[in-house]
């Protein structure tokens, strides 16, 4: 699984153009960068360290973990303020 704004082929092509650009074998460089990007950063765990995701379940689990969420729910009560002016006639 992959979370990120762009794939990690882009994104290693625009972070690290100078660093291929100045390899003696730019596609083996740019190769290895995007394997080493993808190994570090493109996977859900980054994204959890980082709290850009609220948990990384295993898929087995998806329909226990969404009806716990959802029992959880079933008895929230949302109050809303207190108005302050109320419609006057004109």
């Amino acid at each position: 699984n992959e979370i990120a704004v762009m794939g990690a082929e882009g994104a290693a092509n625009v972070v690290f153009r100078r660093q291929i650009a100045a390899s003696d074998d730019p596609e083996a460089t740019r190769q290895q960068l995007v394997k080493e990007y993808k190994a570090e950063l493109m996977h859900p765990y980054y994204a959890a360290e980082r709290g850009l995701v609220d948990d990384v379940i295993d898929p087995a689990h998806t329909r226990a973990v969404l009806a716990a969420g959802l029992a959880m729910l079933r008895t929230k009560t949302v109050a809303l303020p207190h108005r302050k002016h109320g419609n006057q006639p004109a």
